[in-house]
């Protein structure tokens, strides 16, 4: 039976984990809220990647978040409050409503991709872009094909 070394136990490898990618997302949330958007919270990020181009509706972005409808309900009330999703009705279906993404909502999107961007890069120049492009290919050979499962707030809640 295989023992982890002694200075490289096993549970510090999914806390090493988490803390890159806290890391990255606090990165991101300070730079978003100097860029215009301090009202947007991790959480908010994953509700507007699953409401997605064509909208949804409030039932399917509880299922694509693994929440409840109520809990998709109760954030997408705050993200339309907030400016970044509205409600409209579906031009297929008159007894549906539609979430919608907002241009704020996609101005944040957009700038969290391009933050996203600059904080590879200030991750590839302190460890160098041969070992973060490493890194992330090592990444891709242990985690599933689809890493945008988006029902992490899900996942996280138990």
């Amino acid at each position: 039976m295989a023992t982890a070394e002694p200075d490289r136990p096993g549970f510090l490898l999914p806390l090493l984990l988490l803390a890159g990618f806290r890391t990255l997302i606090d990165d991101l949330h300070t730079e978003l809220a100097r860029q215009g958007h301090p009202e947007l919270r991790p959480l908010h990020g994953f509700v507007l990647q699953a409401v997605g181009p064509e909208g949804t509706t409030a039932t399917e972005l509880g299922q694509r978040l693994g929440v409840s409808k109520q809990a998709a309900g109760k954030t997408v009330d705050r993200l339309v409050a907030l400016g970044y999703l509205e409600r409209a009705d579906d031009p297929r279906d008159a007894r549906r409503k539609l979430v919608r993404t907002t241009p704020h909502g996609l101005d944040g999107l957009r700038r969290s991709a391009a933050v996203f961007d600059q904080l590879r890069q200030q991750w590839a120049a302190t460890l160098g872009p041969d070992r973060v492009a490493a890194l992330e290919d090592d990444l891709r050979a242990v985690t599933p094909a689809n890493p945008f499962r988006l029902d992490v707030p899900g996942w996280f809640g138990g």
